[in-house]
């Protein structure tokens, strides 16, 4: 027996499917919901699924919310505009989680644009663990990029389909919203610094190991895109680090216990 278990904020557009998708392999749905202003909530209890309330704590702080609601060991984590493949469905249903030897299972995941599957810059096979026991592990308690912290994981043969972005121009905002601010704010809390170099420097490599090392430019305008938003990204991470080092007003106005 398993169990999903999803992070929410105002869903309402993915919820229905992605319920759906883990009601066929889970006996229970638990929704952990930011307090969404929309639907989101109302569709979950109509598709049976139980929801539980909890403001934003961060990645990882939040994927673990659920698991003290959950009845049953096993948990498969995933977002709301993830989907389960056939062949994930049909694996996961011969999986002997009984007995055996492993602590989680991990999924490569086709990450979308719209609808064009993007396999280079490092989006594919991408893995990602999602299904696992919960009384042997979780996810990591950080506020940014959590993932399961798994001893014994196996990959399995087969597919989660993200939804990554509807198009380009969704990717190419995501650097100019708060994701960069976010993750300046923790490296400030963390003691990190930048120097007048680190905006460019990091912005470079990042572009360069998305487009080069990892094949970007076999991808046409979507693998260019994707490397400069991750370039963007990158430089205006750091170029926000520096701006708390050299600015004190601007740091004076930042509420650093409210990350999220």
């Amino acid at each position: 027996m398993i169990t999903g278990i999803v992070i929410t904020l105002n869903e309402s557009k993915n919820i229905k499917e992605c319920i759906e998708s883990l009601q066929t392999v889970c006996s229970e749905v638990i929704i952990v919901d930011s307090l969404s202003t929309d639907a989101t909530q109302e569709i979950a209890r109509e598709m049976g699924a139980i929801v539980v309330e909890q403001s934003y704590l961060g990645d990882g702080f939040q994927k673990n919310v659920g698991l003290p609601h959950a009845s049953n060991d096993w948990v498969l984590s995933i977002d709301a505009d993830e989907r389960l493949t056939p062949e994930a469905i049909e694996q996961i249903k011969k999986l002997d989680l009984t007995h055996t030897e492993h602590d989680a299972f991990a999924f490569r995941r086709r990450n979308y644009i719209g609808s064009r599957w993007i396999k280079q810059c490092g989006w594919y096979p991408d893995y990602c663990i999602r299904l696992y026991n919960r009384q042997k592990t979780k996810f990591s308690e950080v506020k940014q990029h959590a993932s399961v912290q798994a001893s014994n994981p196996k990959h399995l043969n087969c597919d989660l389909i993200h939804y990554s972005f509807e198009n380009l121009g969704q990717l190419f905002a995501k650097p100019g919203r708060n994701f960069s601010g976010r993750a300046a704010k923790i490296m400030y809390q963390k003691g990190k610094r930048a120097t007048a170099l680190s905006p460019f420097t990091h912005g470079l490599s990042a572009f360069f190991r998305k487009y080069i090392l990892q094949r970007g430019f076999l991808g046409g305008v979507d693998g260019m895109t994707v490397a400069l938003s991750s370039a963007v990204n990158s430089y205006l991470k750091y170029a926000k680090l520096l701006e708390y080092q050299r600015d004190p007003k601007v740091l004076a106005q930042e509420d650093f216990n409210k990350v999220w």
